[in-house]
């Protein structure tokens, strides 16, 4: 990449009408980290032009999101800065001055095409593969134009796009990319509303706030030759522009989802930030595993922090090429990041969720649980199956029948569990001695390790899944332990 020669100032410009999508939230990010890369700042842009998809509530959800991920902007909503307003209905006046500013050049006209001639318009040109506009208007009297404008009749604003030669802009991960004009329409820059498009608005907010470089998705390509047009039609230097690689689904076929649905396991397959952050994917697994979702710092290099990220990011090293998304890669590196917590940090991490499942934990012995669960959790919602039993005075009821081990029938259950009341009765109650005493047991009764650990551990903890046996016990007490086993012989007497 060439050295840069001004300021690096760039911009996530988000239009608010849905939840905040993976999709996005990558793009942020490669901002952010560019930004953080060189020294520069990180601007946050609502772009709200299209008010009738505009939905408040996806503010929320936005700048939720960021914050969840640690994205933090220097400029915009909530911060301020010098280049703002940073919500583009708060700028209207602006882009009315630029707008009179194309018109009085004769680089943008008004037209007056009614939907129904735009209708009939599309029907014949379409088929044909030329622009869907047929310019009607294009070189229509400005005067007159002004005045029916004047007298209250409905028009939009176009701009007037070059008829002839080629376009050639350059993508500074995809290099150079030629258009022809001749295929180009006169596209709307301001709609009958007095509202600009979104390429107006962008193209101007761009410029006003010195954008040095734009970090987009590639569905924007095409609109390239557009935009460099405005920028042209201005008399402005463009930013250097880089369209990101687009997100596919895990099998690998089309775009990322923009839905929510399961896996055939009943398993959530997320692509809202929110239910990441919902169902307990720590921020810094989630930045690390979506920085190399098109990007990647050498051919083995994975696990790496925000700084790492930060100091290694380029857009040299970004891909072209769609990326896939992998839930089960997401996952190892969420695991990856939760066995590098401490006790202490993930018994906090998991507390709400624990707590959400109706769950009165508390956080001392969540800590004292935390390292025996921290290998078997996929994601913090996981957490409140793992620990659920330590909290309760009885245990739901279960089937009998679980607590029968191998080649053993449920019979054989009661002397079992009878013996390791007994030894744990007179046992200190620790690790180290809650194995060596049951092993002894094991010996007394002629029988497998496993064949009494099985029923022990569905007696004391009603599962078949649990954390390690020997911890467990220990972490429940003696008062606990024999006090469940005696409730577990009482059921089978009665059985």
């Amino acid at each position: 990449m060439t050295a840069l020669t001004k300021p690096v100032r760039v911009r996530y410009a988000p239009s608010p009408t849905g939840d905040f999508h993976v999709g996005g939230a990558r793009t942020a990010l490669f901002n952010y980290l560019f930004a953080r890369h060189h020294g520069g700042n990180f601007i946050l842009r609502i772009e709200d032009t299209d008010q009738k998809r505009y939905n408040p509530e996806a503010v929320n959800w936005l700048l939720n999101g960021l914050r969840y991920l640690g994205l933090d902007w220097d400029e915009g909503p909530e911060v301020g800065g010098e280049y703002g307003p940073y919500v583009q209905t708060e700028r209207l006046s602006i882009y009315q001055h630029y707008c009179q500013q194309l018109l009085d050049n004769d680089l943008a006209y008004r037209c007056f095409a009614t939907p129904e001639e735009l209708d009939e318009m599309r029907r014949e040109r379409k088929p044909k593969g030329l622009p869907t506009y047929d310019r009607r208007y294009r070189d229509y009297d400005p005067a007159k134009a002004l005045e029916r404008a004047d007298s209250g009749e409905s028009h939009v604003i176009r701009i007037k796009l070059p008829l002839e030669g080629n376009i050639t802009v350059h993508d500074a991960i995809r290099g150079d990319i030629t258009f022809q004009n001749e295929i180009l329409e006169d596209v709307i820059i301001v709609k009958s509303d007095g509202i600009p498009t979104y390429h107006m608005a962008n193209v101007i907010d761009d410029h006003l706030m010195e954008i040095s470089h734009i970090l987009r998705g590639d569905e924007w390509v095409s609109s390239m030759p557009l935009h460099i047009h405005l920028y042209n039609a201005f008399g402005w230097e463009p930013p250097t522009m880089a369209h990101l690689p687009v997100i596919l689904n895990p099998t690998g076929k089309g775009k990322m989802s923009k839905r929510e649905s399961r896996a055939p396991d009943g398993q959530i397959l997320p692509v809202f930030v929110r239910t990441f952050e919902e169902l307990g994917y720590l921020s810094d697994a989630m930045v690390n595993y979506m920085a190399l979702v098109g990007w990647s710092y050498d051919d083995k290099t994975e696990i790496m922090d925000r700084e790492e990220l930060i100091e290694r990011f380029s857009l040299d090293r970004v891909n072209a090429s769609p990326a896939s998304w992998n839930y089960e890669k997401l996952n190892y590196f969420n695991g990856v990041y939760m066995r590098a917590l401490t006790p202490e940090a993930l018994a906090k991490q998991i507390m709400p969720y624990v707590k959400e499942a109706g769950i009165n934990a508390d956080y001392d012995t969540l800590v004292k649980i935390a390292p025996f669960i921290q290998e078997r959790l996929n994601v913090l919602s996981d957490a409140p199956q793992w620990v659920d039993f330590f909290f309760v005075d009885e245990l739901p009821a279960y089937d009998l029948n679980m607590l029968v081990p191998k080649k053993m029938s449920l019979e054989d259950v009661p002397s079992i569990l009878k013996t390791a009341h007994d030894i744990l009765a007179q046992t200190e109650f620790n690790h180290d001695a809650i194995d060596a005493a049951l092993r002894v047991g094991v010996k007394t009764l002629g029988i497998k390790a496993g064949q009494m650990f099985q029923p022990i551990r569905i007696a004391v903890c009603g599962k078949m899944v649990a954390p390690p046996l020997f911890n467990t016990l220990e972490i429940l007490g003696k008062e606990t332990t024999l006090k469940r086993l005696e409730q577990t012989l009482s059921r089978l007497e009665q059985n």
